[in-house]
Protein backbone atom coordinates (compact mmCIF):
# COMPACT_ATOMS: atom_id res chain seq x y z
CA UNK A 1 0.00 0.00 0.00
CA UNK A 2 1.37 3.34 -1.34
CA UNK A 3 1.43 5.88 1.66
CA UNK A 4 1.79 9.70 0.77
CA UNK A 5 2.21 13.11 3.16
CA UNK A 6 -0.35 15.77 2.69
CA UNK A 7 1.11 19.26 3.37
CA UNK A 8 -0.82 22.05 4.67
CA UNK A 9 -0.42 25.78 5.59
CA UNK A 10 -3.01 26.70 7.93
CA UNK A 11 -3.59 30.46 9.30
CA UNK A 12 -4.29 29.60 13.09
CA UNK A 13 -3.07 26.55 14.86
CA UNK A 14 -6.45 26.53 15.60
CA UNK A 15 -7.73 26.11 12.03
CA UNK A 16 -5.09 23.25 11.43
CA UNK A 17 -6.09 21.26 14.82
CA UNK A 18 -9.49 21.24 13.56
CA UNK A 19 -8.82 20.38 10.41
CA UNK A 20 -6.07 17.65 11.57
CA UNK A 21 -8.47 15.78 14.11
CA UNK A 22 -11.01 15.77 11.78
CA UNK A 23 -9.13 14.25 8.90
CA UNK A 24 -7.73 11.63 12.04
CA UNK A 25 -11.51 11.14 13.60
CA UNK A 26 -12.73 10.43 9.56
CA UNK A 27 -9.97 7.53 8.65
CA UNK A 28 -8.73 9.72 5.61
CA UNK A 29 -5.45 10.33 7.65
CA UNK A 30 -3.70 8.06 10.47
CA UNK A 31 -1.79 10.70 12.37
CA UNK A 32 -1.59 14.54 11.92
CA UNK A 33 1.96 16.71 13.05
CA UNK A 34 1.44 20.36 13.61
CA UNK A 35 4.32 22.55 13.65
CA UNK A 36 3.91 26.27 15.02
CA UNK A 37 5.65 29.33 14.01
CA UNK A 38 6.02 29.05 9.88
CA UNK A 39 6.24 31.88 8.09
CA UNK A 40 5.32 31.92 4.70
CA UNK A 41 6.10 34.83 2.04
CA UNK A 42 4.10 34.80 -1.03
CA UNK A 43 2.40 36.97 -4.05
CA UNK A 44 -1.60 36.55 -3.58
CA UNK A 45 -3.28 39.46 -6.05
CA UNK A 46 -0.43 41.05 -6.87
CA UNK A 47 0.86 41.95 -3.45
CA UNK A 48 3.61 40.18 -1.80
CA UNK A 49 2.82 39.26 1.45
CA UNK A 50 4.62 38.07 4.72
CA UNK A 51 2.37 36.03 7.03
CA UNK A 52 2.15 33.71 10.07
CA UNK A 53 1.09 30.66 9.54
CA UNK A 54 0.85 26.68 11.07
CA UNK A 55 1.82 23.80 8.88
CA UNK A 56 0.09 20.87 9.40
CA UNK A 57 1.33 17.38 7.76
CA UNK A 58 -1.02 14.77 7.19
CA UNK A 59 0.27 10.87 6.93
CA UNK A 60 -2.47 8.68 4.52
CA UNK A 61 -2.61 6.61 1.96
CA UNK A 62 -2.24 7.57 -1.81
CA UNK A 63 -5.84 5.65 -2.66
CA UNK A 64 -6.87 8.34 0.18
CA UNK A 65 -4.98 11.14 -1.02
CA UNK A 66 -7.70 12.81 -3.68
CA UNK A 67 -10.63 12.72 -1.03
CA UNK A 68 -8.37 13.70 1.79
CA UNK A 69 -7.15 17.13 -0.28
CA UNK A 70 -11.54 17.44 -0.98
CA UNK A 71 -11.90 17.36 2.77
CA UNK A 72 -8.90 19.64 3.46
CA UNK A 73 -10.48 22.49 1.04
CA UNK A 74 -13.89 22.47 2.37
CA UNK A 75 -12.83 22.78 5.87
CA UNK A 76 -10.27 25.23 4.98
CA UNK A 77 -10.34 29.49 5.66
CA UNK A 78 -8.30 30.08 2.56
CA UNK A 79 -9.56 30.95 -0.88
CA UNK A 80 -6.96 28.87 -2.10
CA UNK A 81 -5.25 26.76 0.25
CA UNK A 82 -1.78 25.30 0.23
CA UNK A 83 -2.83 21.77 0.20
CA UNK A 84 -0.52 19.13 -1.82
CA UNK A 85 0.54 15.42 -1.19
CA UNK A 86 3.94 14.14 -1.84
CA UNK A 87 5.01 10.52 -1.84
CA UNK A 88 6.92 8.41 0.62
CA UNK A 89 9.12 6.48 -0.96
CA UNK A 90 10.86 4.47 1.91
CA UNK A 91 10.86 4.18 5.66
CA UNK A 92 9.98 1.85 8.64
CA UNK A 93 7.55 -0.70 7.11
CA UNK A 94 5.62 -1.07 10.40
CA UNK A 95 4.83 2.70 10.49
CA UNK A 96 3.78 2.71 7.24
CA UNK A 97 2.00 -0.56 7.86
CA UNK A 98 0.49 1.53 10.77
CA UNK A 99 -0.62 4.01 8.31
CA UNK A 100 -2.91 1.77 6.05
CA UNK A 101 -4.27 -0.04 9.25
CA UNK A 102 -5.30 3.41 10.30
CA UNK A 103 -7.18 5.09 7.36
CA UNK A 104 -10.17 3.80 5.30
CA UNK A 105 -10.04 0.70 3.35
Amino acid sequence: MDSCLCYVTCGSREEAVTIGREMVQRRLAACANIIDGLTSIYRWEGDIHEDPETLLLLKTRRDLAEALVEAVVALHGYDCPCVTVLPIVDGNRNYLAWIASETNG
